[in-house]
């Protein structure tokens, strides 16, 4: 059985340290960077536009060096 998860709406000065620590990824910026900021300097619409993307995924540790 799939669990649906449902985003709420995020407001644009929430602080990316938020996002990255609820989402479990890292988008290599300043935790105190408001998400609305990081969203327009990125190109990204919408948060889901956001976590939809390969952006901050980490890694399974598998990648060729």
């Amino acid at each position: 059985m799939t669990k649906k998860v449902k985003s709420r709406r995020k407001r644009s000065d929430t602080h990316m340290g938020t996002i990255e620590k609820k989402y479990g990824r890292d988008f290599g910026v300043r935790s105190d960077k408001h998400l609305g900021n990081f969203l327009k300097d990125r190109g990204y619409s919408s948060l889901s536009a956001l976590l939809k993307s390969k952006a901050g995924k980490k890694s399974s540790g598998k990648e060729k060096r």
